[in-house]
Parts: structure tokens; C-alpha cells; sequence
């Protein structure tokens, strides 16, 4: 969900990601641009045995569980000079129908400049920002959080220039020091759904985005992410997910898996173990951002102020683990040995 400075390095599902960057190996910035899976020959993890569900939320209550998530409040802008200001307000983020909806929202506000994790070390900590539009950042931080395992989330997601929904991961504890050093799974990422896009298969932007960043203390962050085309995100609800064992993560496009990377594409420049630092707990992210680096230069550019407001919406989400033994055919246990 950080600002991405990217080279497109055009690869397929399977092929070796190579850096591209002029300050070596490590500083770089890839993206792979992978193909819609065939679901005929596609591997689907959710149809091997093994896979026990550890958690999940089915937003069927009448409001939203504070014993599952938290609120982020702050206009700090995610370090990407994002317009909108993350609220704790029902007009933001609510249940509605059995559903998690996030709303962006044109509406001025005022709150504060920095998140609680970097205030201590501003000059002025209590600093207030304003920004264009609100909008709702949960996070399951401090309640849930898993190491590895199959992760999935069914969203309807909003369209229009300038906005960028999430689905999202930060380490629990940084055990590895401060972005991007401790990692950051981006499950999913999509900018500018539905805008004019001379290179999409239907003319209008449909892409998703998966991604890792990682590597040294920011400005010295890497990232490797994988690029789709996807249309039928344009249409209703889609499932979003991972399935992360050690030293592999794969992500799924409606329980189809359409890229993988493995430990040979990652680092952390504050440790030499082999899984570093993908392997420690992390916690799940939702959010609607509105503008920023990466929306703000694609697509036709900047913000469109039009049709607000946007809606985030979530059907579910579900976490498994694999309680299969190693070596099984059929198993989940199969994805960590391929």
C-alpha cells in the first residue's frame, strides 16, 4: 500500500523475476505482469483438504466487532500524499446487509498529521493536517494475526480516478526494524478501476495488484509485484487472497492462484535468515485510499472528484491454517514442497 517508484520488468506466471534498479541488488523495484489463470489447469488451494479455519469475520452482526478491528485515525496520507483523512465514524465504516462497507467520502477534514507510531518522532507531534475527503482504515493489529496460512477476502471494489482500495498486511511486531525492513503483504491493490485504459483487454482499467516490499530501512526499501488483468473485477464481488507457507507466497484471484514468489525474491537487509522477513506474524489491513503516487500517475492523472461517494465493500473475511502431514497428495501441505 506504500508509494511504488517501479520499472516494469514483463515476465509469466513461474518466470524468474529479475531486479531493475541502478543501485543494486539492494535497491529494486520489480512488477511481472502475469496472465488470468485458466481455471481448468489453474492449481485451487481451497480445493485441497487439510485447511482448518482459525478466523474470520462474516460482518452478519449489526455493527462493526471492535474485538476484531481497529480503527486508524489520522490525515498522515500512508506516506504517499494521499488525500483523505481516516475516521472512526459510521458514516465511514459501517455493517450494512451482512456486509463491511468503507466509503470515501468529499468532505473536508481536520485531524491528526502523523499516525500514534511516528509521532514521538516529529518535531511537532501534535500537528493537525487537512485534507479533501475521509475515508476508513480497519486493522485486525493487536488482535489477530497469523504466520503463514490461506487468506481470503470477497470484496466489491469502487471505481473512478484517484481511488485505491486495499486488502493488506504489516508484521505484528517489527522484528526486523521499520518499513520496509520488516515486509508488507499487499494481497491486493487495484488504482483507477473502470477509467479509460488503451491497454486493457475491455478499454477501461481492470487491473489488480499483488505485492511484496521489503529489503532495507526506507528510503532503501525494495518491493517484487505481480500485475493482472482482470475484468470481471469491474462486475460484483471477487475473491481476494494469499496462501503463504515458508519461503513462498501465492496469490489467488477467486481461489485461482495467478503468481508466486519465493524466498529467492525477497530480503531484509537487518537479517540473514533464508525466510527473512516473512517469517514472523502479521495482521491484516482494510482501506479505501483516495489519490496518491501510485493512483495519481496512472490513468488519466490525478483526482476525479465526480461520483462520490465511493464504496468499499466486504462480503467476508476467512483465515486457514494447514493441519495436514507433509508429504500428502491432495493436501495443503503440498504447496510448501512444490
Amino acid at each position: 500500500m506504500n508509494n511504488k517508484l517501479t520499472c516494469l520488468a514483463a515476465g509469466i506466471l513461474g518466470a524468474s523475476l529479475a531486479a531493475c534498479s541502478a543501485a543494486g541488488p539492494q535497491k529494486s523495484e520489480v512488477i511481472s505482469s502475469v496472465q488470468l489463470p485458466d481455471r481448468s489447469t489453474a492449481r485451487i488451494p481451497g480445493d485441497e483438504s487439510g485447511w482448518q479455519m482459525v478466523w474470520s469475520d462474516e460482518f452478519d452482526g449489526v455493527a462493526i466487532d471492535r474485538g476484531n478491528w481497529a480503527f486508524d485515525v489520522d490525515c498522515w496520507g500512508g506516506g504517499n500524499e494521499e488525500r483523505q483523512c481516516y475516521v472512526d465514524d459510521p458514516a465511514n465504516a459501517s455493517i450494512e446487509d451482512g456486509k463491511l462497507v468503507i466509503t470515501a467520502r468529499k468532505q473536508e477534514h481536520t485531524g491528526p498529521a502523523y499516525p500514534p507510531h511516528i509521532r514521538g518522532s516529529m518535531e511537532d507531534p501534535d500537528a493537525l493536517a487537512t485534507k479533501p475527503f475521509t475515508s476508513a482504515r480497519l486493522a485486525t493489529r493487536g488482535k489477530a494475526a497469523w504466520q503463514y496460512g490461506r487468506i481470503e477476502v470477497r470484496a466489491k471494489l469502487p471505481q473512478g480516478q484517484g481511488t485505491w482500495p486495499a486488502i493488506w498486511m504489516l508484521p505484528e511486531d517489527s522484528a526486523y526494524g521499520s518499513w520496509a525492513a520488516s515486509g508488507e503483504i499487499d494481497i491486493m491493490e487495484a488504482v483507477n478501476l473502470g477509467v479509460e485504459c488503451a491497454e486493457c483487454p475491455d478499454g477501461r482499467e481492470d487491473t489488480i495488484l499483488g505485492t511484496l516490499h521489503f529489503g532495507g530501512l526506507w528510503p532503501n526499501n525494495s518491493l517484487n509485484s505481480s500485475e493482472m488483468h482482470a475484468p470481471a473485477v469491474l462486475d460484483g464481488f471477487h475473491t481476494y487472497g494469499i496462501v503463504w507457507t515458508p519461503g513462498r507466497i501465492e496469490w489467488t484471484f477467486d481461489g485461482a492462484v495467478f503468481a508466486v514468489k519465493e524466498a529467492e525474491s525477497w530480503w531484509s537487509a537487518n537479517s540473514d535468515k533464508a525466510n527473512a522477513p516473512f517469517d514472523k506474524p502479521f495482521h491484516l489491513i482494510l482501506n479505501l485510499a483516495i489519490g496518491g503516487g501510485l493512483p495519481e500517475r496512472r490513468g488519466v492523472g490525478g483526482v476525479s472528484e465526480s461520483d462520490f461517494p465511493k464504496r468499499f465493500e466486504i462480503d467476508w473475511v476467512r483465515v486457514w491454517e494447514c493441519d495436514a502431514s507433509p508429504g500428502v497428495e491432495g493436501t495443503c501441505s503440498q504447496a510448501a514442497e512444490e
